[in-house]
Formats: structure tokens, sequence, C-alpha cells
């Protein structure tokens, strides 16, 4: 669970431990280590429900992750911009307080729920179960779910989702993937930010930022990429698309498959 910062008590798990919660009292009724197991279970349960929801629906659901300020924000707006026309695309948004993220979503016409998390610096397949009641998901193609500004604590939580794509800024420095090997050795795709200003920082380098990826046994893709400037944008987009063209494919072939009649044993 998240033991690093001790957040494991989140708005959307809090009902497990509370009176009459199904994790309120363990198994000797005070050993923390069993309910942290059981909250870690609770959310991988609620997870795999989450993620058969959207699948039932065809929706490829991708979670956003990276520290604040590397771009998530402004590289939705610029995907939404460019496939608007072409994909129907929902946010989910998650933040400690405020909406600012997203209204700045709502006004390009996108459905955004905002998650308000207080004190928990991470989102769960609690919060996330609860977000997607207020979607229309036979209305969507393509859900982000951004997560909360953070290396650490997303990294262990599974919401449901298909595929992780870690946000990387040139401002940052380029031995992020070595400092914060969990965040990134569960990339399925790492975008290198802020690209365009990589003209003007000579102490980021692109090749060894994917060096330290590769060293953490990740073969994901690296794609550079300035949402502002449009620099790489298309290569982000074809991504999307192949991973939704490959998700629609699977559940043709699932639907096509010839169901098979009585019990197995």
């Amino acid at each position: 669970m998240c033991d690093t910062c001790g957040c494991n008590i989140t708005p959307g798990n809090k009902h497990l431990v509370e009176a009459g919660g199904k994790l309120a009292h363990s198994a000797d009724g005070k050993a923390a280590v069993d309910v942290l197991h059981g909250l870690l279970s609770e959310n991988d349960r609620q997870a795999a429900h989450n993620r058969d929801h959207l699948d039932k629906h065809g929706v490829l659901a991708v979670n956003l992750m990276s520290s604040p300020g590397a771009g998530k924000t402004a590289l939705l707006e610029a995907t939404i911009a460019a496939l608007k026309d072409e994909l129907r695309i929902a946010v989910i948004e998650g933040d400690l307080e405020t909406e600012n993220d997203a209204e700045r979503i709502r006004a390009h016409g996108v459905p955004a729920i905002q998650i308000t998390t207080g004190s928990a610096c991470h989102l769960d397949a609690h919060m996330v179960h609860d977000a997607l009641h207020h979607l229309d998901l036979s209305q969507i193609d393509l859900l982000f779910i951004e997560n909360v500004g953070n290396l650490v604590c997303p990294a262990s939580f599974d919401l449901g989702h298909h595929r992780n794509v870690v946000l990387l800024s040139t401002t940052e420095g380029d031995d992020k993937p070595a400092k914060y090997p969990v965040m990134f050795r569960a990339a399925d795709l790492l975008l290198l930010t802020k690209s365009d200003l990589l003209a003007v920082l000579d102490d980021f380098v692109p090749a060894r930022a994917e060096q330290h990826l590769r060293r953490l046994a990740n073969a994901a893709p690296v794609l550079q990429l300035s949402a502002r400037k449009g620099a790489g944008l298309q290569d982000w987009l074809d991504w999307l698309r192949a991973e939704i063209a490959a998700r629609r494919e699977a559940r043709q072939k699932f639907r096509a498959a010839p169901k098979l009649s009585g019990v197995l044993k």
C-alpha cells in the first residue's frame, strides 16, 4: 500500500475502516498491517470492477502521472483540440483542492469530473469508481485520468485503467527515472514534455533519461513533445490511435468468439 508517506486512508476508501466498515477491525482487533493489506486488496477488487465496466463500454482509460507542473493538463488541452472531431473524450481530474484543471478541460467542451483528495497525494480505485458514475460511458471512446502530481504514490494504485503514461518535463532533470523507479517502471509510455526548452537547457539529455528507463528493464516507448508548440504531438496522437484500435479489435474478437456451454472442470 502507500507506506511511503502514510496516506493509506483516502476519501475513497475511508468507509472501509470507519465504524461498521469491512476493515474496521483486523484479525486481532488492532494489527495495522492487516488493515493495510485489506485496503490494498479492496482497491484491487474495485479496480477490476472499474476496468470491467470500461471494457464493456469499449472505453480506453489512460492514467497520466507526473510531478506537479510537468504539463499534464496542457497535454490534455492540446490532445482534445487535435482529436475532438475524431474521438469522444472525457477526463477525470485529481487534485488535493480546487477545480482549476477541470474547468480548463470543460472550456474545451469535454466532460471533466474533478476529484479533490484533501490530504491524499494520489487517486485510488474507489475515487475513480465514484467519478465514473457521473459519466455516460456509452458516449466516450477515450478517458483520461489525470492523477495527482506526485512521482511516488500514484504508481502504487490500480485505478482500473488500461495504460500508464508518465510525463517527465525537461525542466526536472533527466535522472528522475533512476530516482523514482516505481513510477517509471510502471510506465507504458514515457513522454518527455516541454521539449521546446531543450535548446536552452544544457543539463537535460533525452538519451540519458531513456537510458535510466532501460536500466529499470522497461522497454516502453519514449517520445519528446511540446504541448504548447505542437512539436512531437503527432507521435503521441498516433500512439493513442493505435491503443484504441487494438482495444476495439480485441473487443470485436471477444464478441465473435463462440461461447462455451456447460461447466468447466
